[in-house]
């Protein structure tokens, strides 16, 4: 088996997307079309990853259920290498249900893994994580992420966390991350700070990953390596189709990017990039997801000023 440089351990998903001319809230509402993707954060950053031309794989786990077949055969169809997902018998699959409004791409989603055990610290393949060139991470599936993060450390392997949201385990996974880029959300509630930049300076100076940041939706995002804080803006997206996987994709492609430049604003704008064409089209994954052509295309169309 080849090595994979792009390991993703965390949740995966049945994702039901409909798409609705607004949100209902205590009414009903006709779908105006409705599809099933895969989903779930590291799962779609690993489809990303590969769409951007790396090996990549998924570690996580799945029920022995339809839903768990059609994941998996999603990951396939889309050149993800499965060999370190657990299948648990008997369990059942995680799903999510999605609303996106048509004239906005808003969303809003539930989703549920009730009776799926997470991935276990003594189910890591440390061979496959130490041969990785990344190993990126959602928070979820906590003990297995954090052994799995003690590996890469010692391998020398960029541990990217995608901080999207407050979960048990993240203290320790915090101090394991290279790249810590979060969610606006998530630093400023980790910091008790107001100020998205007062809190990336704060969490750096805590954890010293090599890059820690923050993530602002159709704001940008800002980032700061210890000597450099730069600010880079969302790129123009003329019609927003649906935001699901913006934030997945934007930590892959940045993390893809570091591993080539270690050029913050060039990161970010690749990053940037990624997140804007997906916005073309339903859920995080290809063929919503751009290839690597697409975004050099994008970037060069959008020189930076």
């Amino acid at each position: 088996m080849k090595t994979q440089e792009f390991l993703a351990l965390g949740f995966c998903s049945n994702d039901h997307i409909a798409v609705l001319p607004f949100i209902p809230h205590d009414t009903k509402v006709r779908m105006l079309s409705h599809a099933v993707f895969g989903g779930g954060p590291a799962a779609n950053a690993a489809a990303g990853a590969a769409a951007l031309g790396m090996r990549a794989a998924f570690a996580g786990t799945v029920g022995d259920d339809p839903d768990g077949r059609t994941i998996l055969a999603d990951f396939a169809a889309q050149g993800v290498d499965t060999s370190m997902v657990r299948v648990r018998p008997g369990a059942t699959s995680a799903i999510a249900y999605l609303w996106i409004e048509e004239k906005s791409g808003a969303r809003s989603c539930a989703w549920t893994r009730e009776g799926l055990d997470e991935l276990r610290a003594d189910e890591i393949d440390a061979e496959a994580v130490a041969r990785a060139k990344i190993l990126h991470l959602d928070g979820h599936n906590a003990a297995g992420a954090i052994a799995a993060a003690k590996v890469a450390r010692e391998a020398g392997v960029l541990v990217n966390y995608d901080a999207g949201t407050h979960r048990d385990g993240m203290e320790e996974l915090l101090p394991l991350a290279d790249l810590l880029v979060c969610s606006e959300e998530f630093i400023l509630k980790l910091t008790g700070l107001s100020d998205a930049e007062e809190a990336v300076r704060a969490v750096w100076a805590k954890y010293r990953p090599k890059v820690c940041g923050a993530t602002m939706g159709a704001r940008g995002s800002m980032c700061f390596d210890g000597r450099d804080f730069v600010r880079c803006p969302a790129f123009p997206v003329e019609k927003v189709v649906d935001t699901t996987g913006c934030g997945d994709l934007f930590h892959a492609a940045f993390a893809v990017r570091w591993l080539e430049t270690q050029d913050l604003l060039d990161c970010q704008r690749f990053a940037a990039a990624t997140s804007a064409l997906k916005c073309r089209g339903l859920s995080g994954r290809p063929p919503a997801a751009p290839t690597r052509a697409e975004v050099e295309a994008f970037l060069s169309a959008h020189p930076k000023p």
